[in-house]
């Protein structure tokens, strides 16, 4: 297999490198660096079975890279929610652009098949928990979430219209080592700044599902592997949820730091766009034949002992 991954030097993409190296596939990975790192992938250029393109998406000279590729998958985006609110350009340009340009680049090399990243915040406050893919209305309260939202869109029209095959993965919350942002990283480095008092964005009982990298790694290629409909849409995460109060306590123990202050800014959402109740239903992706092995309690634990050891 050829397969191009964007975003690879990031969070979920390096580990779905990886995955896909052990797997035997030839990898270019197309990334920014924006976010990414280099040293995400330094293990493999050495073996000569990833090829690393720096550049960003919304420029050119990328697009010859697709010529021979027998997959995308498209993970390269602007993944700040809270941003979001405050400069929407941002997932504009980086999350519905750019995936317009990487079909584009599909259709001129006939690259026949997409795996794309999108997120829970499709969903938006949804009333229906598990919240199943076939949920109704999708109103995001978010740009992010809207954006993906236009970028699945997107993608199904192109598939349609230009008989490819794609896969869309509507992720929890990915949490694990290599990750740069998020609410356990904040909060480990809150807590080294200041081991006394921790910040608590809204009122600590958002309540959300989390799942450790690998295994959503792990969930998308197995349904890449199993589905084979044209257009293919899957909700990833784990089981159950946990509120954020109980991360800080995780992460306050795992850094064996006692006693801490919570200090709580107040408010049921922590910010513009934030969903305070999340949880995916995962009957359909069980359905496949694939279960998360860790819930979310375990899946923060396991991400902040990576990311201490980091």
């Amino acid at each position: 297999m050829v397969d191009i991954v964007t975003g690879g030097a990031g969070f979920i993409g390096s580990h779905l490198v990886d995955a896909l190296v052990k797997r035997g596939s030839r990898v270019t990975v197309i990334d920014s660096l924006g976010a990414g790192s280099r040293f995400n992938i330094a293990q493999h250029p050495d073996g000569g079975r990833v090829h690393l393109v720096v550049t960003d998406l919304l420029s050119d000279g990328w697009q010859d890279t697709f010529k021979g590729a027998d997959r995308i998958y498209h993970l390269a985006a602007d993944p700040d929610v809270r941003q979001s609110a405050r400069s929407p350009e941002g997932p504009f340009n980086n999350n519905m652009y750019a995936t317009f340009k990487v079909l584009e680049a599909m259709r001129l090399f006939d690259v026949p098949e997409i795996v794309f990243t999108s997120t829970s915040t499709v969903y938006g406050d949804a009333t229906v928990l598990p919240t199943p893919e076939d949920y109704t209305p999708l109103e995001p309260i978010s740009v992010y979430g809207a954006s993906k939202l236009a970028c699945e869109a997107l993608i199904a029209a192109y598939c349609h219209s230009f008989s490819m095959k794609s896969w869309i993965f509507r992720f929890a919350n990915i949490v694990g080592a290599r990750s740069g942002h998020g609410v356990i990283c904040d909060f480990i480095k809150k807590l080294k700044d200041n081991p006394r008092e921790l910040e608590i964005l809204g009122d600590g009982k958002q309540t959300k599902s989390y799942l450790e990298v690998q295994e959503g790694v792990d969930a998308m290629l197995f349904a890449g592997d199993h589905a084979q409909g044209t257009v293919n849409t899957y909700n990833i995460g784990s089981e159950d949820w946990i509120d954020v109060k109980t991360i800080a306590d995780i992460v306050a123990e795992e850094m064996q730091i006692s006693p801490v202050r919570y200090r709580f800014t107040g408010g049921e959402r922590g910010w513009v766009g934030d969903v305070p109740k999340m949880q995916l239903s995962l009957a359909k992706i069980k359905g496949l034949g694939w279960k998360p092995r860790y819930g979310s309690n375990e899946s923060v634990r396991m991400a902040v002992r990576a990311l201490l050891g980091e």
